[in-house]
């Protein structure tokens, strides 16, 4: 249909009429909200919103490209640089995951259960090694006295005094506790052994899970020449060493608390500190000689003094030839005075073997009594050391010196290493009746030792060959390291070579001063509360006696060997 005006005019059909309102509800309101129908359409973000999250993706990943790329810029770079070339950076991909690998500090991390538990094994075993003797003996005594808990708990007192801790005898004739601070330094060399194969367990360990790892890592092609110095870096060897001494330290926390109850026990002073740095030293040295990380670690600390010491390159192995040269020079110095003392015992055979007639009862206390003497040897050996260096030892108020002591010698307890002591140094006061059971001696009370000292030609030996024994450890010294100057790659300087040498003279000097210190110590509450050579003059005169002949036989070999 067309309208006048020439517009086309749509009939409007009944479908298309507007709907009628709607007819208000006559109900009465329940005060409910309207319920929605499922049909309810969810609601959906609004435009501005989208637009807004899509910016923010856009940029994140625009930033991460940007990162992506300036790695693989910076890699390839740093290839360039080093001479490698830009081909192992060409991959996006690889050049990304090596810029993700960069090294990071380590954080201090807790010692491992494997180290702790060597250190607790080492303890152990030398516990049970040292029970075997002592239940047997106390089994085939004819009067064992008690129960084999106080056999157990004198093991565990032998334990500690082996390692230099001074025990307090209870049961004693005038009912005081009397103090015995000298330990056999021969059950010494059980600890120790145990404690170094230990921390060489401990590090080799190590370096075998390291190796093991390494191979993996090759194997699945996942290292670089860039990376390998990196990768390479041998972890710290601080958790694995402390382990190992927490170990050992909580058992002889343990053995202590388990010897309070029997006859002797520790007498928890400042000597119980000896446990503890025993057991760090010797882990530490056996760290050192299972693995190459100590070493390293040496290498690559910095400082005027090292610098000044040890140099500037190849400082661990340097270092390892000092400590070793002063190893030998020790174990020349020891070992003359060994030969010293047994020597002096030879000398005075006759008042030594009345005094083990005096001591030893039966045949199981003369077995005891044999055992005890070998077992005393090594101090024996350490006291004639002294003895040699000039420092001289101790007798309560009397020091006995080679050169000449002070104060009037003691009435001595009747044993048979007392019996070579060479008093004829200083005054003696006048001789008591001979006598003293073992109990006298374990308690440390004052009887006598039999006759002064033989002279002639014994007091000529004892007096002038001990001077021979501190060249000889110089010359030890200086020999060693000698030959490690000049069969190193590039021989050392002559200065370096001296400054090493004196370095091994003090490194000498502090292991004498140490084995002095364990080899004395007080013997009862009366005259011999001052028993053996003092631990700092005998480290001083080992320190000065040895360093003019180790200064002068490693710069003579030195140029020898370099000359031929």
């Amino acid at each position: 249909m067309y309208s006048p005006g020439g517009r086309t005019s749509v009939a409007q059909s009944p479908a298309r009429q507007p709907a009628p309102p709607p007819a208000p509800s006559t109900a009465p309101p329940t005060g409910r909200p309207a319920v929605r129908s499922a049909a309810w359409p969810p609601a959906t973000p609004s435009a501005p919103r989208r637009l807004l999250v899509g910016l923010l993706l856009r940029l994140v990943l625009r930033l991460r490209l940007r990162l992506l790329l300036g790695r693989a810029a910076l890699g390839a770079a740093v290839a360039l640089a080093a001479g490698r070339g830009t081909a192992a950076y060409l991959s996006f991909g690889d050049a990304t995951n090596r810029a993700d690998r960069r090294p990071h500090p380590r954080v201090p991390s807790l010692p491992p259960l494997s180290a702790v538990a060597a250190g607790l094994a080492a303890a152990g075993t030398g516990l049970v090694v040292l029970a075997v003797p002592v239940l047997f003996l106390w089994m085939t005594s004819p009067y064992p006295g008690s129960g084999p808990g106080n056999a157990l708990h004198t093991t565990a007192a032998l334990w500690l005094s082996a390692h230099g801790v001074d025990l307090v005898r209870t049961d004693t004739l005038s009912a005081v506790p009397a103090p015995m601070g000298v330990g056999p330094l021969l059950l010494t060399a059980l600890p120790v052994w145990l404690l170094h194969r230990a921390g060489r367990s401990v590090a080799e360990d190590g370096d075998r899970t390291d190796g093991d790892r390494a191979d993996g890592d090759r194997a699945d092609g996942d290292r670089a020449d860039g990376d390998r110095a990196d990768d390479d870096a041998p972890p710290a060897p601080g958790p694995a060493w402390a382990g190992v001494t927490a170990g050992y330290v909580t058992a002889g926390l343990l053995a202590a608390l388990y010897a309070t109850g029997g006859e002797y026990r520790p007498g928890w002073g400042w000597s119980t500190l000896f446990l503890p740095a025993l057991a760090a030293v010797v882990s530490l040295s056996g760290m050192w000689a299972g693995s190459d990380h100590l070493r390293r670690t040496v290498d690559r600390t910095a400082g005027r003094l090292p610098d000044l010491l040890l140099g500037r390159a190849d400082r661990g192995r340097r270092l390892g030839a000092a400590f070793r040269a002063a190893g030998e020079g020790a174990a020349a110095l020891l070992c003359g005075g060994a030969l010293l003392a047994v020597l002096a015992l030879v000398l005075r055979a006759g008042e030594a073997g009345a005094a083990f007639g005096r001591l030893a009862g039966g045949w199981v206390s003369g077995v005891t009594l044999l055992l005890l003497c070998l077992a005393l040897l090594p101090n024996a050996a350490v006291w004639a050391a002294a003895y040699a260096t000039g420092a001289g030892f101790l007798l309560g108020p009397a020091m006995v010196a080679p050169l000449g002591g002070w104060g009037p010698v003691p009435r001595l307890p009747a044993f048979p290493w007392l019996a070579a002591v060479p008093t004829g140094a200083a005054p003696r006061e006048g001789a008591a009746p001979a006598g003293g059971t073992a109990a006298d001696v374990a308690a440390g009370a004052d009887v006598t030792s039999g006759a002064d000292v033989a002279g002639g030609v014994g007091d000529v030996v004892v007096t002038w060959l001990p001077a021979v024994l501190p060249l000889l450890a110089g010359v030890a010294i200086g020999v060693r390291l000698a030959r490690r100057a000049a069969a190193a790659r590039t021989p050392w300087p002559w200065l370096r070579t001296a400054v090493l040498a004196v370095l091994g003279c003090l490194i000498c000097g502090a292991a004498l001063a140490a084995l002095a210190g364990l080899a004395g110590g007080p013997l009862g509450r009366g005259t011999l509360a001052a028993f053996g050579p003092v631990w700092w003059r005998t480290g001083l005169a080992t320190a000065a006696w040895t360093l003019l002949p180790a200064l002068l036989s490693a710069l003579l070999v030195r140029w020898d060997r370099l000359r031929r």
